[in-house]
């Protein structure tokens, strides 16, 4: 830099280039330029021709033929500049060293590499969805878990729910419970393009929708809209939000006892970052997400049934299959056609308009859900499904049932023992089986139980709503029974009854005191009596 400027004011003074150059020991170019720049600094260097390729120059077009056709390829089967010089060497005979075909390389990517800019969202406007996948500890070991994630675009606030899968009703479930979560609705919805979600790309940025997607976006009234394929960079903020998942939310390996359980972690997680200030910003996401509610539409009135439906028929053993597992249905179902209604965590089968069975939702293959009680309607007509029907055998009811059973077969006998058993076990499509175990409680250690006397006691039960005064009301009565005293009869009594015109024997006053003393005591017995004459005569 002093060289520099020495050679600046010397040339002022009149010195020439070459006494310049050779006083200072540069050359008279280097002399010339800084005598020529006109900021007072050190011209930078720039090429004055452009580079050349003697021996590349004939292979030029087959190394961009190359490049257009990794355009289709899959990302990490594309040509880098080493595949290439291999190449041109083994099928063309390229003779050159390998730097020239890597500086070509370079300049032709640089030239072609796509640009970008930044968006700037609007409040309440748009929404991004996408799954995740993170590793969880859970009692039986540890697993891959699917984790739907959602972000308002101008906030940055989170939405995080693990779900059973990736299917239909899993994201119907965590779309519904990210709108409520948040009580409100933004006007976009973006995706990728699940199977789930869309059924088929159209041209452009079209879509067939998946219906049950469909009735989803018509529910909340949102604008489905789709990233073009493979461009996953176009809902940048919620790929950073599954970054976030597996990075902050799920570092260390969560640990966890089942779904619900990681749930709550993960929703602690969102409402956390509502603290958060994200990079060059004033605000914090939550103060952000104040504008995103006030701009964003409100939730309907009603919720929206996140399942899918399928329609089936039920078989003669009772039950509709749903993908390949089957479900049980009561009897008063069996041969119709139903509906099949799947959620994430449960299947519920409707006929005519109604309800009829509900199981916990299977995600094996050719599993099998039984519910006793669909079968117990049937049990009269056919009571050996009690002991060889596996549903019936296996079923889990309280040990007092069992003891009941025994029961009933010492004193009734097998067969009708059995039927007395059945009418308890029917029992159960009104009662609890808890309330029944108290019912049962309350009356196996007397001398007579029946079936009837433990439906009455069922009913007092759910009436006052605990053993304890139901006892109390069994035992009040009991005390009363006793109370009550019955004289010994007298057959002489039924004399009265006898019509006026027959002749009767001559009463000596002993024989009417005897009769006298024989007429009841009590009032009410003395009237029931009174009452009984009076009918027969």
């Amino acid at each position: 830099m002093l060289d520099f400027l020495e050679i600046r004011k010397a040339h002022a003074a009149g010195e020439s280039i070459r006494s310049i150059a050779s006083r200072l020991g540069h050359c008279q170019k280097s002399v010339g330029r800084a005598i020529r720049s006109q900021t007072g600094e050190p011209l930078p260097y720039t090429r004055t021709k452009p580079v050349g390729y003697p021996k590349l120059g004939a292979f030029v077009a087959i190394i961009q033929q190359i490049l257009r056709e990794d355009e289709s390829s899959p990302r990490k089967q594309r040509h880098h500049a080493k595949r290439i010089y291999e190449r041109l060497k083994a099928e063309h005979g390229y003779a050159g060293s390998y730097y020239p075909v890597r500086r070509y390389v370079a300049s032709l990517r640089q030239s072609t590499r796509e640009t970008f800019m930044r968006l700037d969202h609007v409040p309440g406007r748009r929404m991004e969805f996408d799954f995740g996948q993170v590793q969880v500890d859970y009692p039986e070991g540890r697993r891959t878990t699917d984790v739907l994630s959602g972000v308002w675009t101008y906030s940055n606030c989170p939405f995080l729910l693990a779900l059973p899968s990736q299917r239909s009703e899993s994201i119907l479930e965590g779309m519904k419970s990210a709108f409520e979560f948040f009580e409100c609705v933004p006007r976009e919805v973006w995706w990728d393009n699940p199977k789930a979600v869309a059924i088929e790309i159209l041209r452009g940025r079209d879509r067939t929708l998946n219906p049950a997607y469909a009735a989803l976006a018509s529910h909340y009234r949102f604008d489905p809209l789709f990233c073009m394929p493979a461009k996953g960079q176009e809902k940048s903020d919620v790929e950073r939000s599954v970054f976030a998942l597996e990075r902050r939310a799920c570092t260390p390996v969560p640990r966890a006892n089942d779904l619900a359980d990681l749930n709550r972690q993960l929703l602690a997680f969102c409402n956390t970052e509502r603290g958060r200030l994200v990079a060059h910003q004033t605000k914090t996401i939550g103060e952000h997400f104040e504008s995103e509610k006030t701009a964003a539409m409100l939730l309907p009135d009603h919720r929206f049934d996140a399942c899918i439906k399928r329609a089936g028929l039920v078989d003669k053993y009772q039950t509709v299959m749903f993908e390949t597992n089957r479900y049980s249905v009561p009897h008063g179902a069996a041969f119709a056609k139903v509906t099949v209604k799947a959620y994430v965590d449960r299947v519920a089968i409707v006929h005519q308009s109604q309800i009829v069975a509900e199981h916990r939702r299977g995600y094996g293959k050719h599993e099998s859900f039984i519910d006793p009680l669909h079968f117990v309607a049937a049990l009269e007509r056919k009571p050996a499904w009690l002991d060889h029907a596996a549903p019936m055998r296996d079923w889990q009811l309280p040990e007092s049932f069992e003891k009941l059973r025994k029961t009933f077969k010492d004193q009734l006998g097998l067969r009708t023992g059995a039927r007395q058993y059945i009418r308890v076990l029917q029992l159960l499509m009104r009662h609890p089986a808890t309330r029944l175990d108290r019912a049962i409680g309350l009356l196996i250690h007397k001398p007579t139980v029946t079936a009837e006397l433990i439906a009455q006691a069922a009913d007092r039960l759910a009436g006052d709503g605990d053993a304890d005064s139901t006892s109390i009301h069994i035992e009040r009565q009991n005390e009363l029974v006793r109370r009550v005293q019955v004289p010994m009869p007298d057959l002489r009594r039924f004399d009265q009854l006898l019509p006026a015109h027959l002749p009767q024997g001559d009463c000596d006053e002993r024989t009417q005191g005897d009769v006298a003393s024989a007429q009841p005591q009590d009032p009410e017995a003395a009237d029931h009596a009174e009452r009984v004459c009076q009918t027969l005569a």
